[in-house]
């Protein structure tokens, strides 16, 4: 019965551990790599978007994504108009999958050596394996001269994680354009703030 009822007490803490962490992630950390011939004398101004063939065939997918990246593409000095007044057009795109990875239960049964304060002792553990959803993502960011359509800025981000929001898909463009528009170190780790959804 004692052993049980550790048992039961060591799940229940794991479980409140796990809930403290996901309430307490403010932070995203993403892989953005950036690509470019931005002029430096060009500044960022007015901007449409772009859609292809198979964007089009989805336009209330479509539209989710581009809202996501209207508040990025605003801070980086972008205003939308028009298509036919804009200075450049933008595509945007979102890809997620939805992967299914085999974890251990921290109390798996195993027979370990662990060491704390250099001190080993035989620690045992029982439980079960679990299928996580694992989540990979990218969005990517292509900026065109409208007149000429030569292709001036390409960026992309990608994060990766066992949990899903409706705010991860504004923070990966912030993120994606953060360093516009110098195209910097890719592929590089940039960590932006993920804002909750109001």
């Amino acid at each position: 019965m004692l052993l049980r009822r550790s048992v039961l007490i060591g799940g229940l803490a794991g479980t409140g551990l796990a809930l403290a962490g996901c309430a307490s992630m403010r932070t995203l950390t993403t892989q953005v790599s950036s690509y470019g011939s931005w002029p430096a004398s060009r500044k960022p101004a007015t901007y449409a978007f772009d859609r292809l063939p198979s964007q089009m065939a989805q336009p209330m997918e479509q539209d989710r994504i581009e809202a996501a990246a209207v508040p990025s593409l605003e801070a980086a000095g972008f205003k939308q108009v028009a298509r036919d007044e804009a200075d450049v057009l933008v595509q945007v795109a979102a890809h997620v999958v939805e992967t299914n990875e085999r974890w251990r239960d921290p109390f798996y049964w195993r027979a370990d050596w662990w060491y704390y304060r250099r001190h080993p002792f035989f620690h045992p553990g029982f439980g079960m394996y679990y299928d996580a959803p694992q989540y990979q993502r990218e969005v990517g960011v292509l900026i065109r001269d409208r007149r000429s359509n030569e292709a001036l800025y390409e960026t992309h981000a990608c994060y990766s994680s066992t949990w899903t929001s409706d705010a991860i898909l504004p923070a990966m463009f912030e993120a994606a354009l953060k360093d516009f528009p110098q195209p910097a170190v890719s592929p590089r780790q940039v960590v932006v703030s993920l804002q909750p959804k109001s």
